[in-house]
């Protein structure tokens, strides 16, 4: 391929992914006249329309998307080999993009990584709170965190925290009165407080076990967050039952502000991961961190 077909091939996917020329511009560090030119020639020698432009937005047309779906990987590939050659220089540095939700950023993440930064100031690290299952890969993320049996098998995944287990758990205020359920298709009577994971389309069924029988429970409640903290902040305040974290659950249990309900039906999970696609050229500034971040049982 031709050099200036790179290029503008790169200026392409830049705009694809930004679905702005204002901000590819921007972060191309061209005018966005010139990008125009740029892309509209690629375009002209494809004999194909990659983009459909208006006043207001840019949209992909079909062999857009087909070739932003086709060329952004391998294009990934090759900067991370790039990328894969600082573990040749003496000084560890670069930045580090990794998506995750609130709870393991809270409770695993952060607190390995305030160990590990001071010893490395010209490491950067990006963390990006999200509750969906982030595509890392379209998304250029260089890792992200979910629980063991959601990384997909193309992935590499890295053991970094111990096993979770949720907790069903209700205010003195809210339970007053009311009675406890005991078993799962009993919290179809009482008010609870929903978490919505955008990558699922809806709200979050919780999920329990016993005897190897698994139930998944959709519920009903006046309040819904998509983040857990605010989840458990709710249930502290009487406005419902929750399912949360076993973990963040467990002071105000043993300090009597919430009580737990149907243990026995709440299984343990295998607990989150580190993820990275297995293409992936590891510099030496990721593969510390991984070590960073390796649960050690």
């Amino acid at each position: 391929m031709m050099r200036e077909n790179i290029n503008d091939l790169i200026a392409f996917l830049t705009v694809a992914r930004e679905r702005s020329f204002t901000r590819a511009a921007a972060q191309l560090g061209v005018s966005q006249s010139a990008l125009s030119h740029t892309v509209r020639n690629l375009e002209e020698r494809l004999g194909v329309r990659l983009l459909t432009r208006t006043t207001r937005s840019v949209a992909l047309t079909q062999a857009g998307e087909r070739l932003l779906r086709t060329a952004a990987p391998r294009l990934e590939e090759i900067q991370a080999e790039l990328e894969g050659l600082s573990e040749f220089r003496e000084k560890l540095a670069g930045t580090i993009r990794i998506t995750a939700g609130d709870h393991p950023t809270e409770t695993v993440l952060w607190p390995k990584l305030a160990k590990f930064l001071p010893d490395y100031p010209d490491i950067k690290i990006e963390i990006a709170l999200d509750q969906s299952l982030t595509n890392i890969v379209e998304q250029r993320f260089d890792a992200g965190m979910r629980l063991g049996e959601q990384v997909a098998k193309d992935m590499i995944a890295v053991r970094i925290g111990p096993d979770i287990r949720f907790a069903v758990v209700g205010a003195p205020s809210y339970l007053a009165g009311r009675p406890l359920p005991a078993t799962p298709q009993d919290l179809v009577g009482h008010t609870c407080i929903n978490l919505r994971l955008p990558t699922l389309g809806g709200l979050y069924a919780w999920e329990f076990e016993r005897d190897g029988h698994e139930l998944n429970v959709r519920m009903d409640g006046q309040l819904v967050f998509n983040g857990i903290f605010q989840v458990l902040n709710a249930a502290l305040d009487g406005f419902g039952l929750a399912h949360v974290p076993e973990d963040i659950a467990q002071p105000h249990i043993a300090a009597g502000r919430l009580r737990r309900m149907l243990e026995d039906w709440c299984p343990l999970w295998t607990g989150y991961h580190l993820y990275y696609p297995s293409r992936r050229q590891s510099s030496a500034a990721f593969n510390l961190i991984i070590d960073a971040l390796r649960h050690h049982s």
